[in-house]
């Protein structure tokens, strides 16, 4: 399933969040605030809310920066923000498509800061539903490698709505697919097998993908690192794919 999410290679993922790791703690905590906000401050009936606060925690997130962020979601504390969820879509060279997805309390400021991010490196904006088309909705739930098996998984999830189990091109994890409305059934499936995951999460998985070589992958994460500078964009999905050999000259590159 490479090339659906933000990055190709968990390399160059945990490269990108290392070096941003403010700007990436905050979007965790802009997920926790909306999830408290729109389901309530209990874990045990806001499936959206464990699940972020998961994420949160498995990308060491503190514990306290995570209570704050539900208690204001929640309208505990009194000060919580209004956010909006806003699609845009564009291309990167060679016609690989980009799905953004921005999480923001300032609508003009988001738009002005992804149309730059992609003018400024090569991408453009694209029309509403000319990019849309290409991608669905479902859910992702990602399974570290190390302690399981491909047929443990997919044994798990398999009456759970699972769609695929497969392995990441890097051979760490696993990555289960579902239907979005399909995502916390797997999920907890998943946990009463004891099997831990590393993330779950609603994402566009493009229907079709385009192979692409080295030089325009450096070309699109070079767009992306741009739009995930912005503290509005909250992820960013493309439907590039790469062989064995790409991945092996970019892992060079790091």
């Amino acid at each position: 399933m490479s090339g659906h999410s933000k990055w190709a290679t968990t390399k160059h993922k945990k490269a990108a969040i290392d070096a941003k790791r403010a700007k990436a703690f905050a979007k965790y905590i802009k997920v926790i605030e909306v999830s408290a906000r729109i389901g309530g401050a209990d874990l045990a009936g806001n499936p959206a809310l464990a699940d972020a606060v998961h994420k949160a925690k498995k990308n060491s997130v503190p514990g306290d920066n995570i209570d704050r962020a539900i208690k204001r979601g929640a309208g505990l504390t009194g000060d919580a923000v209004e956010y909006t969820t806003i699609m845009y879509e564009g291309y990167g060279p060679n016609g690989v498509a980009l799905m953004i997805e921005c999480l923001t309390d300032n609508k003009n400021r988001a738009a002005a800061e992804v149309r730059t991010a992609l003018s400024r490196n090569g991408g453009t904006l694209a029309d509403p539903g000319s990019v849309a088309y290409n991608f669905a909705r479902k859910g992702v739930i990602t399974v570290p490698a190390e302690g399981t098996s491909e047929d443990e998984v997919l044994t798990a999830v398999l009456e759970a709505g699972a769609e695929e189990v497969a392995q990441t091109p890097n051979g760490e994890a696993f990555e289960v697919i579902t239907e979005a409305s399909d995502l916390v059934a797997a999920r907890t499936a998943l946990v009463d097998a004891g099997i831990d995951y590393e993330s779950a999460d609603a994402e566009f998985v493009p229907n079709l993908k385009v192979d692409i070589d080295a030089d325009t992958a450096r070309k699109v994460f070079r767009i992306i690192d741009a739009l995930e500078d912005s503290d509005d964009v909250q992820n960013v999905f493309s439907n590039f794919d790469l062989s064995p050999e790409v991945q092996a000259e970019l892992e060079q590159d790091d």
